[in-house]
């Protein structure tokens, strides 16, 4: 708990800086971009009501015009994330704040973007741009999304272990796994030393996301083909089922980075791709104007 500085009943700066660093960026500043958010969108939809015209307003009218340059100017700034996580500076724009204006304004863009295209749909480079600000905010949601829950998976499956120390606990059991497969015939042997040779991170990206890897893993094909008569298979059963869970351990961690980084190999290039679409939805505005 933060005490108060010099009894004067004030906090002082840098507890004040450590109890925000427990707050979820979503919550900022007591959800101050949400509500900004919010009363922009509001004020874009009563704006749009409050005009009374025939037909509706839509891009070519001056209401569609100033709604599409707000739009544009969010979405560059908004695109400046990547930028600003590069820089390390505490205030009133530290990472946090940018991260849920990020959030808060880029969620606004659903309501100024399709106000901004007066609900007209078509095949051409305008509707192209408005259909990939959805999908760069769609996967936006599921990044906020994973990175709210995946975290304290990721934290759980650790049990406590680091990277290193979940490897190192891997190769322990080889070791043990080797000696302990000594006694087995030539076919059972080589299936154990298959299993230990194989690589643990050799999953493939499929694997990594689905977590379904069993189909390849050696370790888990070994616990199915050995003969259970065999001599000295006591010993090399139970060392393989720990070598499985230790897998487990380790392709769950591997399962939960992929889920968390994936969409960032989607977000980036719509995002490249909608600036794209925007140069020229707004070259073809004003060639056409």
């Amino acid at each position: 708990m933060a005490t108060k500085a010099g009894g004067t009943g004030r906090f002082t700066q840098d507890e004040k800086r450590r109890d925000s660093d427990h707050v979820s960026f979503l919550k900022h500043r007591s959800f101050r971009w949400l509500w900004i958010a919010l009363l922009l969108s509001g004020a874009a939809i009563a704006g749009y009501l409050m005009i009374d015209q025939q037909p509706r307003p839509n891009g070519g009218t001056w209401y569609g015009y100033t709604l599409g340059t707000i739009g544009v100017l969010l979405i560059l700034w908004l695109s400046l994330l990547g930028v600003r996580k590069r820089r390390i500076n505490p205030g009133a724009w530290s990472l946090k704040a940018w991260t849920s204006a990020h959030v808060y304004l880029g969620l606004s863009l659903i309501v100024i973007g399709t106000l901004h295209t007066g609900f007209q749909i078509g095949w051409n480079v305008h509707t192209l741009a408005y259909v990939l600000m959805l999908l760069v905010i769609a996967t936006g949601i599921y990044g906020v999304a994973v990175y709210a829950t995946l975290p304290a998976s990721l934290s759980a499956n650790r049990k406590e272990m680091t990277r290193a120390q979940m490897l190192d606990a891997l190769t322990a059991i080889d070791r043990q796994l080797e000696s302990a497969a000594q006694p087995l015939g030539r076919e059972d042997a080589d299936l154990v030393i298959a299993a230990m040779n194989q690589d643990p991170f050799s999953l493939g990206v499929i694997g990594r996301l689905t977590g379904n890897f069993y189909g390849s893993c050696r370790t888990h094909y070994a616990l199915t083909e050995l003969e259970d008569d065999e001599p000295g298979m006591e010993r090399v059963y139970p060392l393989l089922e720990k070598r499985l869970a230790q897998l487990d351990q380790i392709r769950g961690q591997l399962r939960i980075r992929a889920l968390l980084e994936v969409w960032l190999f989607v977000h980036i290039p719509l995002t490249i791709a909608l600036i794209a679409a925007l140069t020229a939805h707004v070259i073809s505005v004003f060639y056409y104007w």
